[in-house]
């Protein structure tokens, strides 16, 4: 990325390494060169690979967000994720595990090994098993929507939380919460979870990673490949900008 500069930009330097979220009503983010808010990005250490980088920023601001701003995740408590081995859903997991809660994963069959290696203390498997017998815990963070978050609802114990990103919930906990939310960019949180990239507390899922003449592809059911598809914009250049 090739920054220009405009009024009343701190914290960063021209020439610097950042990554960061474009704004939502922003188009053109598949592109070689676009504007992005200062307040969006984030420095982003020498050592961290800019494919790798380029998977974090959605996917980690989303777990963080769920698990501990609108969760209230807390050490000793359950989690119950939806999608344990996807982008977003892989660093919930590790982030859970590093606050030391007890964590359930959920996904298909061809996802057990995956979480597990990630650390989730139980795994269902949504084709093969009943939700229910996750039983009652203090958070779930919903990433697949419909009968899924329908259901979650009555594993809310009372004081917990059902937090989304799929669509507002039509079911609410007994005696609970539920949220629905959109992720939103954060400078601080960002630099947080590079920190925790670099030093290996965190390690996000890379799918595939597509050429910018690709792209299409990338939004294609089809061609879907579990954990965050990046797409490089800059070919020339080896380990560059995505």
């Amino acid at each position: 990325m090739s920054p220009s500069w405009g009024y009343g930009i701190t914290g960063l330097t021209v020439g610097q390494r950042v990554f960061g979220l474009t704004d939502w009503a922003r188009n053109g983010s598949l592109a070689e060169y676009t504007a992005v808010e200062a307040r969006n990005l984030a420095p982003l250490p020498a050592d961290v690979d800019h494919t790798v980088a380029a998977a974090l920023p959605i996917s980690g601001l989303t777990a963080w967000q769920g698990l501990f701003d609108h969760g209230r995740l807390t050490t000793g408590q359950t989690v119950l994720i939806h999608g344990a081995a996807g982008s977003v859903g892989s660093i919930a997991v590790q982030l859970s595990r590093e606050v030391g809660a007890r964590v359930i994963g959920t996904g298909r069959t061809t996802h057990r090994d995956r979480a597990l290696a990630l650390g989730v203390d139980r795994f269902l498997d949504l084709q093969t098993e009943n939700l229910e017998d996750a039983g009652e815990v203090d958070v779930v963070f919903d990433v697949i929507g419909g009968d899924i978050l329908d259901r979650s609802a009555a594993l809310v114990r009372p004081g917990g939380t059902l937090v989304t990103i799929a669509l507002p919930p039509k079911v609410q906990p007994k005696d609970g919460r539920a949220v629905f939310f959109v992720v939103e960019p954060d400078r601080v949180r960002l630099a947080d979870l590079a920190t925790r990239l670099a030093d290996g507390r965190i390690k996000p899922v890379i799918g595939a990673v597509l050429p910018l003449g690709e792209a299409p592809a990338a939004f294609d059911p089809a061609q879907h490949t579990p954990g965050k598809t990046i797409i490089r914009v800059a070919e020339d250049q080896p380990g560059g900008p995505s």
